[in-house]
């Protein structure tokens, strides 16, 4: 599997790419923003994204979503709990002070259990409410998980933004990612990789 994650904007989200050696089709997770960077990469790995999919939306993972669709026509996935925050991204950028990303339209709805193949591979949506009530995570046998802003490396996301709630987003985590085996990778939204182990035994959040 190709696996390319890069850093884009002014809050740094890990946008990852996940793309298939053979059929050189991928998905982006969290375009946030630089879309013009993003697809540059996947144009210089000779990549196609089919899908353009978010771990939730907040304007710094879905900033670029616009950008990349237009210019591969990617299929955009969001979990439909999180909709109000795509149609609030205005609300969203006053209140850090920053100019309104455009507004991606949204090709279809994320749901728990669901995989989506790209090429020979599959990954598969876990619904982890709690950052926001459509926070999603996604597993990817190959690499791992890619957990957004629900687990960091020793730490958890916030939520005393819109719809966000902490017991929930404990929930989530003790429910659908601490069941992973201990070596199993974590890649979270922003920051550095980890591992379920590691977050088990040391994260204070937990």
């Amino acid at each position: 599997m190709i696996f390319e994650s890069l850093r884009v904007g002014l809050f740094q989200c890990n946008c990852i790419i996940l793309g298939c050696e053979r059929t050189r089709s991928a998905i982006v997770i969290d375009p946030g923003d630089e879309g013009a960077r993003i697809t540059a990469l996947l144009r210089q790995r000779g990549l196609t994204a089919i899908y353009a999919v978010h771990t939730h939306a907040h304007l710094d993972h879905i900033g670029g979503t616009k950008d990349v669709a237009a210019d591969t026509g990617a299929l955009t996935g969001l979990h439909e709990d999180d909709l109000f925050l795509r149609d609030n991204l205005a609300r969203q950028a006053e209140l850090f002070g920053l100019p309104t990303p455009p507004t991606p339209e949204i090709s279809f709805f994320l749901k728990d259990g669901v995989a989506l193949t790209f090429g020979t591979h599959r990954m598969e949506v876990l619904h982890t409410p709690g950052h926001t009530p459509g926070s999603v995570s996604f597993y990817v046998p190959e690499i791992g998980l890619v957990t957004g802003d629900t687990l960091f490396a020793g730490s958890v996301g916030r939520t005393d933004l819109w719809g966000g709630s902490h017991t929930t987003l404990i929930q989530s985590i003790r429910k659908q990612l601490l069941s992973f085996p201990e070596d199993t990778v974590v890649y979270p939204g922003h920051g550095h990789q980890t591992t379920i182990g590691q977050e088990r035994n040391t994260n204070p959040y937990l």
